[in-house]
């Protein structure tokens, strides 16, 4: 193997390249090397500063370090989607493609196979397979999405060098197999895709598994009784603080007794009226209380519950109505 040498790398990936048949992938892998070849030329990047991996689906340039980093990146910026548009305008709906793009910087180095390997070069290819990469090109009108690593972010970007718009750049972290890779992606984060937790973040803690004897661990190294009751209430050294006692439900309201209430006001009534009992008033003036029905309202004195008088209670003497009473001074034995 060559001693590695330090280069910087542009990945581009089609997307959706497995989904087409062997014709429009041999046409599109055509109008790939023509875009990328037209973004390095438009760039002034020669083509005897670029070594070429070919993957398939995609496309690796490794650019020589006498080529300025910015330079690379505002060809990537503005002149490859203007080049993809360009040649989507001419292609049929399913020959049209749409790229995810890298751009990183490290060390490379030729094996006895011409393949190119290393460490900076596997980080790049796990950011250019990203599921937050792949869901941002989806998630956005335009035919690009470009993710930087975290060195070109360091050394170029945060730098606000002329035609690199860093205030666009947003950190993200992107999960992997070989665990969350910090990056730094030109436009919106997506609102899908697998973000990698950010290292050191803490979640909510986790749910207690009862084991075999129906126990889980306490919140001191203990245990509590699970689900069947089995074992002690609890071996911890502290135990847990009683919640607050449930508010006691109010009691159901209580109906009114039946009956007619007046509150106000000058009833009257047509006809005949029969609440409860029947009793009958006839003729003249009624003063006083007025009760009709016997149910649920308290008796009249000398009254029992039901509205009648007692079977031990003497004859009532009902006071005369003002129609009986005779004029002072007459009677039946007449004037004295």
């Amino acid at each position: 193997m060559n001693d590695p040498v330090n280069r910087t790398m542009l990945l581009v990936d089609i997307e959706k390249f497995s989904d087409r048949d062997d014709v429009e992938q041999a046409f599109l892998r055509r109008m790939l090397y023509d875009v990328v070849d037209r973004t390095m030329e438009r760039a002034g990047i020669d083509e005897t500063l670029r070594l070429r991996a070919d993957q398939g689906d995609s496309v690796m340039e490794f650019i020589d370090p006498n080529v300025p980093v910015p330079q690379v990146l505002r060809s990537v910026i503005s002149e490859l989607p203007a080049q993809l548009k360009a040649v989507n305008r001419m292609a049929s709906r399913g020959a049209q493609m749409r790229l995810r793009t890298v751009v990183a910087s490290g060390f490379i180095a030729l094996d006895e196979r011409g393949v190119w390997v290393g460490g900076d070069l596997n980080h790049a290819c796990r950011l250019l397979d990203a599921d937050l990469l792949r869901a941002a090109l989806r998630e956005r009108p335009g035919d690009v999405a470009l993710c930087v690593s975290q060195s070109v972010w360091t050394g170029i970007v945060r730098h606000h060098h002329l035609g690199i718009p860093a205030e666009e750049f947003h950190e993200v972290t992107l999960a992997s197999k070989n665990g969350p890779l910090p990056a730094w992606l030109l436009g919106p984060v997506p609102a899908s895709g697998q973000a990698a937790p950010s290292p050191g973040a803490s979640g909510p803690a986790p749910t207690p598994v009862p084991d075999a004897s129906g126990e889980r661990p306490g919140p001191a190294g203990g245990t509590e009784a699970g689900p069947s009751g089995g074992g002690s209430a609890s071996t911890s050294t502290s135990a847990p603080a009683a919640g607050p006692a449930p508010a006691a439900a109010p009691a159901p309201a209580v109906p009114p007794p039946a009956g007619i209430h007046f509150t106000g006001g000058a009833p009257a009534f047509g006809g005949s009226l029969v609440m409860g009992n029947q009793h009958g008033v006839s003729g003249g003036r009624v003063d006083g209380d007025v009760v009709m029905g016997s149910v649920g309202g308290p008796p009249r004195p000398g009254r029992a519950s039901d509205g009648h008088a007692p079977a031990d209670a003497l004859p009532e003497q009902d006071a005369p109505s003002p129609d009986d009473r005779q004029p002072p001074g007459t009677g039946e034995a007449g004037p004295r």
